[in-house]
């Protein structure tokens, strides 16, 4: 929300008091409190009939400190809040000396000096000033229509450039964008978003994470050009200022605070094939689309039954259409035979004719209004209401319709919506509607992913889910939405998921092809190449099939292509997995993020890394030109073995059947021998493509993981002389070693390769 009208003035109806200077400061071993008037004092009277702001300063959690600004503190706060992950007692320690207080936690401090005008300043452990709420950073706004505001600016520096956000599909350098964090369903072409984050990531080192689960208004470099501005509706505001010094460290220590992601099991990187929207299906139809793949040589991993697995206008009532589907647990049982695990649709949503409306309102399981009515309306779903995730009797309830699903033989939940909640309601927790609004979509996936763990098992659990809010991440795989059949909205579609990726989120997917209306050949198939090489792969359409046959023979070379090559990949990506599921750092990488210090690569977004190694950048041409940027050193192709010294701008042309797809100079790439499955046996001959650089000295160790992301083997690599040495620990099984346009070797233990 914008407040000034230019640089000098109010706007119309507003009124702004800016903190102006310290008056007291109460200090703690690991806090300190300030409190800051909105006028200058010069006299005892200067004192009266003026507000005061209560700013607290504390630390979670190394390297994370917390700023808390507090107009009225009265105020009732009903809930909800994210769960976030603090140290018992707080982090960090404080110092004063003089007029200086000091919170230091890690490599970030916060600095206050009373004798200065207010400014609250951030600093790195080199002293370097990150960021700093300065003249106009602290402040409450009220409105004439009786509305109030608590706003923080922070200062940007020259060149300083902003990301994240959620999973905005707008520009992905965030700078000069007005960012309202509220759920939608927007589809990818405009400025709303499913996923809506409250947090950023700076170039220069730092990140800020608002703590508020409601509406946060982002004014990034858009109303004062030089800061970025965030603001609630409420009387509080709490941020927090996450520490690098890199981008990784930041999400690293991000996502310890707001949680880490579960680990997808290995079949769920495999290629899904779906029903698609509105077209007609039965078991024939499945049958021959299952049976089409296999046919062509296309291994398929889950098939997914979308919306209309359902009766009409029932949704949800978690019944198969007994007229399309007589015969379900057969059905499955036959698709299970033929080695592929099953996903089902479902939303929070029950219509009125599903006969669980009148069981969930009986119970008090919907969402009801103020006056006791239940919540109501014809929008998707005829007579829908909702389920109140916040009673936890609605979610044993609604976790009780699936369950059956899953003894019949269903393996994961697609969680569409939950983004259309309504602030008009009153919830079973007496949680506030318009902090609920964003909230909700977290109690779904999360009432839904514990039940598949329950059922299925710690690390069996995944969700192909639409909406998250912060913290979300901890239950995969989040999918980028509604998008059309385009070249354009395939760029889109990146955008968001990179920009997701620098929110905390470390799996990512899309529909290939685009969802609403038919694609081109020509973009079906560069989509393909994209999708199988994106975190999850999955074809899905809206009123139209996405079977490859349906885009010529040259589509099905091409989506069996790169599900074979994904296959091959498995051990490396599910090496980058696990480092997701650990750190935070995500599999899908902006350029940004891994090279951090190449100022070209900071506004880069239609290529990303697919985990450390490899780079992508998807073509968004029927004529296959497209640009790449190349960073320092060597790059490989991996299809075609072409080297290029970076850094480089490069223009390229490719066939259907590549793209640039390059290795990064000191990789260590494992690769499977079996292409067939993404779940298979990895240490069954594996194959270590090494690409070492020309340093005389060169060490680099790879693990390779088995299906819970333990590592099962692990293979240290050195150079020494002419010799490429590579060792083998925690397995006595035969390996290729290979090394990158030069020779390879195979054997136990240890194999040794000639250089020159």
């Amino acid at each position: 929300m914008k407040f000034t009208n230019g640089f000098w003035r109010i706007r119309d109806g507003v009124q702004v008091a800016y903190a102006t200077e310290a008056r007291d400061v109460r200090v703690e071993s690991k806090r300190f409190t300030a409190y800051a008037s909105v006028q200058k004092v010069t006299r005892r009277g200067d004192t009266l009939n003026a507000p005061l702001l209560t700013v607290d300063c504390f630390s979670p959690a190394e390297g994370v400190i917390g700023v808390r600004v507090t107009h009225h503190a009265g105020k009732r706060r009903p809930g909800p809040d994210f769960a976030l992950a603090a140290e018992p007692g707080g982090a960090g320690e404080v110092r004063r000396d003089g007029a200086v207080t000091e919170l230091t936690s890690g490599p970030l401090t916060v600095r206050l000096d009373r004798a200065a005008p207010w400014s609250l300043t951030f600093h790195d452990a080199d002293g370097r000033e990150l960021t700093r709420a300065g003249r106009k950073g602290t402040a409450f706004a009220t409105t004439d229509d009786g509305a109030h505001h608590v706003l923080t600016q922070l200062a940007l520096g020259v060149g300083e450039q902003v990301y994240g956000l959620g999973e905005r599909f707008t520009p992905f350098v965030k700078n000069g964008q007005v960012v309202d964090i509220w759920q939608a369903d927007g589809g990818t072409s405009s400025e709303q978003a499913y996923k809506n984050i409250p947090f950023y990531l700076s170039s220069r080192g730092y990140g800020v994470f608002v703590n508020h689960p409601g509406a946060v208004s982002f004014e990034v470099g858009s109303e004062a050009v030089g800061q970025v501005q965030f603001s609630v509706e409420d009387q509080t505001l709490e941020y927090y200022v996450v520490a690098g010094p890199t981008p990784k460290d930041v999400l690293t220590r991000y996502t310890a605070l707001t949680g880490r992601p579960a680990l997808p099991p290995a079949w769920s990187f495999g290629l899904w094939l779906t029903t698609s929207f509105t077209t007609d299906y039965d078991e024939q139809t499945v049958t021959s689309f299952v049976d089409g793949m296999a046919e062509r040589g296309i291994p398929l991993s889950v098939f997914h039954f979308d919306c209309f697995w359902m009766r009409e206008y029932q949704w949800c009532d978690f019944e198969w259409d007994p007229e399309v589907f007589p015969d379900p647990e057969g059905m499955l049982a036959r698709l299970k035979a033929k080695g592929l695990k099953v996903s089902a649709w479902i939303n929070p949503y029950i219509a009125q004719k599903s006969p669980l409306f009148e069981e969930a309102a009986a119970l008090g399981h919907l969402v009801r209004r103020p006056d006791g009515d239940v919540w109501q309306w014809d929008l998707w779903q005829a007579g829908m209401g909702l389920v109140d995730f916040t009673s936890p009797d609605a979610r044993a309830w609604f976790q009780s319709k699936l369950k059956p699903l899953l003894d019949q033989g269903v393996d994961c939940f697609k969680t569409d919506f939950g983004e259309r909640i309504p602030t008009d309601v009153v919830w079973h927790d007496g949680s506030d509607p318009e902090r609920m609004h964003n909230y909700y979509t977290h109690l779904y996936n999360q009432t839904v992913f514990e039940l598949l763990e329950k059922e299925r098992g710690q690390g069996e659990a995944v969700l192909f889910a639409r909406s998250a809010t912060a913290g979300g991440q901890q239950y995969p795989v989040h999918w980028g939405g509604d998008c059309w059949s385009s070249f354009e909205a395939m760029s889109e579609s990146l955008r968001g998921g990179l920009s997701l990726s620098l929110s905390g989120f470390g799996f990512w997917s899309h529909d290939i092809g685009g969802f609403e209306g038919t694609p081109d050949p020509a973009v079906f198939k560069r989509w393909l190449a994209f999708g199988l090489l994106s975190s999850h792969s999955r074809l899905h359409g809206s009123s139209s099939y996405r079977v490859p046959w349906a885009f010529g023979e040259e589509a099905v070379d091409v989506a069996r292509r790169f599900t074979l090559l994904k296959h091959r990949l498995m051990p490396y990506l599910y090496g980058a997995s696990v480092e997701a599921h650990r750190t935070g750092v995500p599999v899908m990488r902006p350029m940004v993020l891994e090279f951090p210090h190449d100022p070209a690569c900071r506004p880069l977004d239609r290529q990303y890394m697919l985990g450390a190694d490899l780079l992508v950048a998807p073509v968004f041409s029927e004529d296959g030109e497209v640009e790449v940027y190349l960073p320092e050193g060597t790059w490989t192709h991996l299809l075609s073995g072409e080297r290029v010294t970076g850094p480089a701008w490069r223009t390229e042309r490719h066939g259907y059947d590549s793209l640039p797809l390059y290795v990064r100079e000191g990789a260590v790439l494992p690769l499977a021998t079996d292409d067939q499955r993404p779940d298979g046996d990895w240490l069954d001959d594996p194959v270590l493509l090494v690409h070492p650089p020309a340093a005389a000295t060169y060490t680099r160790q790879v693990a390779v993981p088995d299906l819970t992301g333990a590592p099962a083997a692990v293979f240290h690599v050195r150079r020494e002389g002419d010799l490429l040495r590579v060792t083998a620990e925690g397995t006595d099984r035969p390996f290729t070693v290979r090394v990158a346009g030069r020779a390879s070797a195979g054997g136990t233990g240890e194999v040794t390769v000639p250089l020159h």
